[in-house]
């Protein structure tokens, strides 16, 4: 007779194997936190006993579900600015209120209200992307469930890094120092192709691969998203990141709402995993993900909740009916995505999505024991039909709700029994996420004068390269400078030729923010106007360092076009200072020692300045290639014969005197 630790008998029992295996009189058999036998309880029974026999009291037995998309920590973040626009929702409320509030502390708590939420609603395992991940996979891992825990790679600084190098190198450290954990999956989540560079998306890609982890990220969620993509690089969003050595990794793509049939090819030969977020994808208007085509190719297509700032819950019971609804909707088919695939989704396919599928996501033996309960006998899932063995699977998905979960088990662990939360209080985690709500709050009611928030709430706004270095010159006469750069001391990519109308809008005595409405003429070999721009640019403090011959390091600036009229702007946004000059520029893109830099020369003909001013600067994500292009401004100096040219410290704004708006 073999011995086991538990044997769960009197349950209806759901494998979600290969085959759907499932036993109306079944029972499983638990050892030292794995399955060691799934069958019918009367043959089981026969060949396995255990010091604990659990009476499942007839209710269905099934895996653990597998939430495969989320940001746990942002319940502190749920219902903080719904019915926004994305780039409005993101932008100008959840990236100010992280970079504000988003600590170790902020993070534990967040995981651990979320891992409380979860559990009671039958989820095992889910996939997580923030930051200090560290600190959502120590919380997760006292509470008993089982992830996997990405960390966020940006190219400008998140609240726990200054740089994405500072981020890779955390990231590294984190995956190394837990790729052995029993219940955490440490791995890398560079966050999207449009939030990173190549050289991030490579450099995540390398180190997925070398430590044989996950990589977690967002695809194509967004129809503007793939638009854009089509207009910058010529191809949509999945062959880019193909071409960047993405699939080289295990990826896990969250979203992927508008691929075509190439591209669902694409990741499946990739070996891809895609996470499902029906609620979020309505919520924020993102669009139908074509979930019947994915699983028709074959992909591993998992349900996730998404964060749940953008959903706002953690139940993935309602994920499973609304995928299941969305799928038959669009394709006007009520036999696509039948019951049992759906549930398929959270528990089997999502493990595999997650790329871990081997631990979890069925109950067979060898497999970690995580499983659970649902209590069936309820007013709204009864009565129930027998004839068909399908039926069971329909109950699950159109009748049953997360709150008909009883018992769940992690591990060979209950974390739930009867409903009563084992691992973790939920009564003073709630008390502590009031105070930071309270926090939060006061916080946004005093930033409602803010220059940033209002530039993103009229649309349009997206941030530049992080790093700005510049250096600027006086000289009498731009003859030299002209021949220098026809001489060929530089290497010409392209000119061009405009004339500039500038107006700076200041606020509040230190004038830290300054923004720029700009109106751009384009000019022809002939002189003639041929094309006009109308743009916005925020900037911070003018100069965060300061390098030989007063090259200048500034900070991120962010842009939006200019859709309104200068007076709108002015009204808008009611500046204390306002200034104008108008400029003509002659503007080339050249490369010099292997990396690309602007050079203007500009005739300030409003006010009238004398002389010309010479502009070298370049643009980075990285405050590294910063410091070594600041270097390369001295040598590019030189070559364009201007050593002995006055520099010049202040912006153009500075250059002249304001007035009171």
């Amino acid at each position: 007779m073999n011995q086991a630790d538990c044997i769960l008998g009197n349950a209806y029992v759901l494998t979600m194997d290969d085959v759907y295996a499932a036993y109306p009189r079944g029972a499983v058999a638990v050892l030292g936190g794995a399955i060691a036998a799934v069958g019918d309880e009367a043959e089981l029974r026969r060949t396995w006993q255990a010091t604990e026999v659990v009476d499942c009291g007839g209710r269905l037995l099934l895996p653990g579900l597998v939430n495969a998309h989320t940001h746990v920590p942002m319940t502190l973040l749920r219902g903080l600015a719904d019915d926004r626009r994305l780039d409005v929702w993101l932008l100008g409320y959840m990236m100010p209120v992280e970079r504000e509030f988003v600590s170790p502390d902020f993070v534990r708590l967040g995981t651990l209200l979320a891992c409380a939420e979860m559990i009671r609603g039958g989820i095992t395992c889910f996939a997580d992307m923030y930051y200090f991940e560290d600190a959502v996979a120590a919380a997760t891992a006292e509470v008993g469930m089982r992830a996997v825990c990405s960390q966020t790679v940006l190219k400008f600084p998140t609240p726990d890094a200054s740089s994405f190098e500072d981020s890779l190198a955390a990231t590294s450290d984190f995956i190394e120092r837990g790729k052995d954990h029993r219940l955490i999956v440490p791995s890398v989540a560079p966050h999207a192709p449009y939030t990173c560079t190549p050289e991030i998306l490579q450099a995540c890609a390398a180190l997925a691969a070398e430590f044989d982890v996950p990589l977690h990220t967002h695809l194509a969620e967004t129809a503007q998203e793939v638009d854009d993509w089509r207009s910058e690089h010529g191809m949509p969003v999945i062959p880019w990141v193909k071409k960047q050595g993405l699939f080289g990794a295990k990826v896990l793509a969250a979203h992927c709402v508008h691929i075509d049939e190439g591209e669902i090819n694409t990741l499946q030969h990739a070996g891809a995993g895609v996470a499902h977020n029906p609620s979020s994808n309505l919520k924020l208007a993102s669009g139908f993900a074509p979930v019947a085509s994915m699983l028709q190719a074959g992909l591993n297509v998992g349900v996730g909740t998404d964060g749940p700032a953008s959903n706002n819950d953690l139940d993935l019971f309602e994920e499973m009916r609304l995928a299941n609804f969305i799928a038959k909707a669009v394709s006007r088919d009520p036999t696509a995505l039948p019951a049992r695939e759906t549930l398929a989704m959270a528990t089997r396919l999502g493990a595999r999505a997650l790329h871990i599928g081997d631990r979890c996501g069925t109950l067979e033996p060898g497999k970690r024991a995580d499983l659970i309960l649902v209590d069936l006998e309820s007013v709204h899932a009864w009565p129930r039909f027998e004839r068909e063995p399908d039926a069971v699977y329909s109950r699950l998905i159109y009748s049953a709700k997360s709150t008909d979960v009883s018992d769940v088990m992690v591990d060979g662990r209950w974390l739930m029994r009867d409903r009563r939360l084992l691992s973790v209080q939920v009564g003073p985690l709630m008390e502590a996420a009031g105070e930071y709500a309270r926090r939060i709050d006061h916080f946004l009611l005093a930033r409602e004068g803010s220059v940033l928030s209002k530039l993103i709430a009229i649309g349009g706004a997206e941030q530049e390269e992080s790093y700005e270095v510049q250096l600027k010159v006086h000289i009498d006469d731009a003859e030299p400078v002209l021949q220098a750069m026809q001489s060929g001391a530089v290497e010409v990519v392209r000119k061009a030729h405009y004339h500039e109308y500038d107006t700076y809008f200041s606020f509040g005595a230190e004038e830290r923010e300054r923004l720029r409405h700009r109106e751009d003429e384009f000019i022809d070999e002939g002189g003639n106007v041929f094309n006009v721009r109308y743009r916005l640019t925020l900037t911070g403090p003018a100069k965060e360092a300061e390098y030989p011959n007063a090259a200048l390091l500034s900070r991120s600036r962010f842009i939006a076009p200019a859709k309104h009229s200068l007076r709108f702007y002015r009204e808008y946004f009611k500046p204390s200072l306002e200034s104008e000059v108008t400029k003509d520029r002659l503007r080339w893109l050249i490369s010099y020692q292997g990396e690309e830099f602007y050079v203007n020369i500009d005739r300030v003909t409003r006010p009238a300045l004398p002389g010309f001013y010479v502009e070298l600067k370049s643009r980075t994500w990285s405050r590294r290639d910063a410091e070594n292009k600041a270097a390369l401004l001295s040598e590019l100096l030189a070559a364009l014969g201007l050593n002995n040219a006055a520099p010049v410290s202040k912006e153009y704004a500075e250059l002249i005197s304001p007035h009171s708006s």
